[in-house]
């Protein structure tokens, strides 16, 4: 892949990471759409997107692969993540989402007998620090409900991803976990039966987060993973929390206050010093 093409799809998997929490937080906060619904949607428009992707394959066998521990965790990160949504900001729940992957996947490593030099634990017992300096409550401090959310959220991703370092065909499991994914979707919506509305808005948000940013956007980081080895692919998701920040403050009038900047940079320092052990997420 030549360093341009790298530079443009790079950009693009940044922008559809940080587009996922733009996408929701927009849908929700102004009720286009319930969390239930968003959810149901973000699955299947992804889960048909990446069925297509895989079934265009020049190989006859191509077909989706994945099982049902990973779809567990994908639902479980994508509902907890709409409802979060609710209540948190976007550079907020961007923040505590991509803290709680980090911790989640450090924590694994560690449990299976990885060892950190002092520089990663120093990394690591900064971002623990930052995320607890976020947490304590004050006027600024997130919504509990909210941040208890996404913090679920990041772990289920977390383990979502742990689950999916040693496929041999990410692009395929992934639209298989997709796909199971769904009707647990929409089992949700039949429990939240009483809650559920929608308008066109609200529709094409989460069609826009599940086919966009969710489907093309995973494709597209398994296209340039291999180019980018395991310290660059670490580097490019430091950059979607302050993407996803940005974009709140620009698109949905967004603020940021001396908490959020001081965590920010506590939590995403920490975790650069850590991913430079390669310890770390495929995606997020």
């Amino acid at each position: 892949m030549t360093p341009l093409r790298l530079v443009v799809l790079t950009t693009a998997v940044l922008a559809a990471f940080a587009g996922n929490s733009l996408l929701c937080r927009w849908a929700l906060q102004d009720a286009h759409i319930d969390p239930a619904g968003f959810t149901a949607i973000r699955l299947g428009s992804g889960a048909l997107v990446l069925w297509l992707l895989v079934r265009r394959r020049a190989s006859a066998a191509a077909r989706a692969g994945g099982n049902w521990g990973p779809a567990l965790a994908l639902f479980a990160y994508a509902a907890a993540f709409s409802y979060a949504f609710m209540y948190v900001p976007v550079s907020t729940g961007t923040l505590l989402l991509f803290a709680a992957v980090q911790v989640t996947m450090v924590a694994a490593a560690l449990w299976a007998g990885e060892r950190l030099s002092l520089a990663q634990w120093t990394g690591f017992g900064l971002a623990i620090a930052g995320l607890v300096a976020m947490l304590l409550p004050g006027l600024s401090a997130p919504s509990p409900s909210g941040a208890a959310l996404m913090l679920t959220a990041g772990v289920a991703w977390g383990c979502y991803s742990l689950r999916g370092r040693g496929s041999r065909d990410p692009l395929a499991d992934t639209a298989g976990n997709f796909l199971r994914a769904l009707p647990l979707g929409l089992a949700l919506l039949l429990v939240s039966a009483d809650r559920l509305h929608a308008d066109a808005a609200g529709v094409a948000l989460a069609v826009l987060s599940g086919a966009v940013t969710s489907g093309l956007g995973y494709a597209l980081w398994y296209a340039v993973l291999p180019s980018l080895g395991a310290a660059r692919a670490a580097g490019v998701q430091l950059g979607v929390p302050p993407t996803a920040a940005l974009a709140g403050i620009l698109l949905l009038g967004e603020s940021l206050d001396a908490r959020l900047l001081l965590a920010s940079a506590m939590i995403l320092g920490g975790i650069a010093m850590v991913s430079c052990g390669h310890v770390g997420p495929r995606a997020c």
